[in-house]
């Protein structure tokens, strides 16, 4: 899994996991010993001395939690038909639910019960809320910002295939590729005469598809998946910060992407991304 993938509300709900498994090891109860017994030898049950309550709170949230960050990761998983980040929210509630009427049914909660409750009661606001509150929808480790001279398969470009490439080389009039010519320069003899015009009409049919859309290259702030083509829900791939990537084409707020494997797939979040 992408760390950069996880947004602050998946942070939220993590951390709230491991302080509710940090409270299934505390007191569940509290217990008053009473006058004349001897109570030194007595310890008080935890969670994992009674199975209905590990269960239905403490188990049930960190699993909960699980299946959020999990979903989040692979949105395209499901079970039984609902979504992993929607299952494991519902985890989260009922493990809430069951840590509130079993506070309110004790007579005298221990530290654990209690930290307890206090823990599901952010693991679940932290479930529910994520997908509604901007705050929390932010990443958790902002991107490295990608290097403008990054090459973006491994390779320098070659001479005429810049698409806009940062610091690629454009095609000159009436020299070869990469070599200026003064304009107004006289050929020499034996050499053609330049025709600007010709190769100005030249130059678009080499590299840039029909229309007025010109492929350049992008990279993202954030990971953000692929999909296919045949607008297929499941991704096909996974665009990482700090690489760069070729946008071949435009489909209105959406992007047609090019990966360095030579597959293709649409990306339908183009927010913040970073042209070359």
């Amino acid at each position: 899994m992408n760390i950069r993938s996880l947004t602050r509300g998946d942070g939220v709900v993590i951390g709230a996991a491991v302080v509710l498994f940090i409270a299934s090891f505390l007191d569940l109860f509290g217990f008053d010993c009473p006058a004349g017994i001897n109570c030194s030898n007595y310890d008080a049950p935890n969670a994992w001395d009674a199975l209905g309550v590990l269960m239905s709170i403490f188990l049930a949230g960190i699993i909960g939690a699980a299946l959020v960050v999990v979903g989040r990761a692979m949105p395209a998983r499901k079970v039984v038909g609902f979504d992993l980040g929607q299952f494991g929210a519902a985890f989260c509630v009922f493990a809430l639910w069951a840590a509130f009427w079993t506070t309110i049914d004790a007579n005298d909660t221990g530290a654990g019960m209690i930290l307890g409750l206090l823990a599901s009661i952010v693991l679940a606001g932290g479930a529910v809320a994520t997908p509604l509150v901007p705050a929390l929808k932010a990443p958790l480790v902002s991107a490295p910002r990608p290097q403008a001279v990054q090459p973006p398969y491994g390779g320098q470009p070659q001479p005429g295939q810049g698409y806009g490439y940062p610091g690629a080389q454009q095609p000159s009039y009436g020299g070869q590729p990469g070599q200026q010519q003064p304009y107004g320069a006289q050929p020499q003899p034996g050499q053609p005469e330049p025709q600007p015009q010709a190769q100005t009409q030249q130059a678009p049919a080499a590299g840039a598809p029909a229309g007025d859309f010109t492929p350049f290259w992008f990279a993202v702030p954030v990971a953000r998946p692929l999909y296919g083509e045949d607008g297929s829900p499941s991704p096909i791939a996974e665009l990482a910060p700090g690489t760069w990537y070729l946008a071949v084409e435009q489909r209105g707020p959406s992007l047609v992407a090019q990966t360095q494997d030579g597959r293709r797939g649409v990306l339908q979040d183009t927010t913040g991304i970073q042209r070359g």
